[in-house]
């Protein structure tokens, strides 16, 4: 038969949190070698597990849980995330307008698909997480990255947001707390981006996955706490504050000025009918985890593990000659920067396939994340503190021998 290739809507499309560099770590595990993985925020690997009455709440659910659901999700979880989107000083959301999903990831493509025409444009952060640039490409529309200030804490730059604003812009997407970065968006600025999609008539799409996984004491703000007169899509799940990334449970919140965007609702119906219904096991979740004590707090206060590994990790890889970092203030990333002068790389994915090759230890490069130049790379701190400082440590051997290479 003649040659079958995938689709042309995938030329464009990056994922390199899975892909070649991890498809080299697999190959080495069945070899028989032990890869220590900073490239994904999968809490479980590294002992963070779920809260037990979450397991218990799913477990005793489960005999209920083999039919379809409502498309749209269990009353209870979606009046769950109701009352958490009010405690969050949301107005005016009702039932109707919260959709639950299989992880916020199905329902960035949700909503992305059921938004843009072919040639719309999307506002993206650059670096951003990948998903959402191709959930954009996927949907038929073109993503198009504005610029986050890394001299400015990774902050949006307000002015090249407003430079690539085109009649074919349709939105805004805002991820706060940011991933790559770890950077959290002041008051200020959000309402600065409300400003400037109200003017230009655009959708807000908030991604607030790491709401509650916050350092030194910030706090987090919900867009759509400041959006009440701007159509706003936020996007949340039970993945990293609650540590169930595999029970696939988010949810999607329409706010703000939901007159003119019937249609739009329609078509999220619509899509959400077609896949029958979210994982129910994971609803099931949901109003569990929203509710009562937040486990979250004990790893990311003072002596916390999670804030324990994150001063860690940004005290070690600072450390490293020709490396600076943005600490970060929220999430489970940085964003290191390697100085061009002292390691002169052309192509980031090689480097860090030799990197992988040298040390075990897996990375993603900078331009995985749509950011255009090969000087930086996400790093995870997820794992315990030996473990950490041996990865660092491997990493900076590694950098040591380059520099060596390089200056000779």
């Amino acid at each position: 038969m003649k040659t079958v290739s995938k689709s042309n809507k995938l030329a464009n499309i990056l994922y390199d949190i899975r892909g070649p560099i991890t498809d080299a770590a697999r190959q080495m595990e069945e070899e028989g070698h032990k890869i220590i993985r900073l490239n994904i925020g999968n809490l479980a690997p590294f002992g963070f597990d779920p809260p037990e009455e979450i397991q218990e709440d799913m477990v005793r659910n489960l005999p209920g849980s083999a039919g379809y659901s409502d498309s749209k999700g269990i009353f209870a979880a979606r009046k769950a995330v109701m009352h958490y989107t009010q405690q969050q000083g949301v107005a005016g959301v009702s039932l109707a307008d919260i959709w639950l999903g299989n992880g916020a990831s199905e329902l960035i493509a949700m909503a992305t698909n059921a938004l843009l025409n072919d040639g719309d444009e999307l506002l993206l952060p650059m670096p951003d997480y990948p998903l959402w640039t191709a959930a954009t490409s996927l949907s038929g529309g073109t993503p198009v990255h504005y610029r986050c200030d890394e001299a400015n804490g990774w902050m949006p730059d307000l002015e090249d947001i407003e430079r690539k604003i085109t009649p074919a812009t349709k939105g805004i997407v805002i991820i706060n707390p940011n991933n790559p970065t770890g950077a959290l968006y002041s008051d200020d600025l959000l309402r600065a981006i409300v400003d400037l999609a109200r003017r230009h008539d655009l959708v807000l799409m908030a991604d607030e996955v790491y709401d509650k996984v916050l350092y030194d004491d910030v706090k987090h703000t919900a867009l759509a706490s400041l959006s009440d007169d701007v159509l706003t899509l936020t996007f949340n799940s039970l993945s990293k504050s609650y540590r169930c990334c595999g029970y696939r449970a988010g949810w999607l919140v329409v706010s703000g000025d939901k007159g003119a965007a019937a249609d739009y609702v329609e078509g999220l119906n619509m899509l959400s009918n077609m896949r029958l219904c979210a994982n129910v096991p994971g609803q099931y979740a949901i109003q569990t985890a929203l509710g009562g004590y937040q486990s979250i707090n004990e790893l990311i206060g003072p002596g916390g593990r999670l804030r324990r590994q994150r001063d860690l990790a940004y005290e070690l890889i600072t450390a490293i000659p020709g490396v600076t970092c943005v600490k970060p203030q929220a999430a489970l990333y940085m964003f290191p920067r390697l100085d061009p002068t002292v390691y002169p790389i052309e192509d980031d994915r090689v480097f860090f396939l030799e990197l992988l090759q040298a040390t075990r230890v897996m990375l993603v490069q900078g331009t995985g994340f749509n950011w255009p130049k090969p000087d930086h790379f996400r790093i995870v701190f997820l794992p315990h503190e030996d473990d950490l400082r041996e990865a660092i440590g491997r990493i900076a051997k590694f950098l040591e021998r380059y520099r060596s290479r390089y200056a000779a």
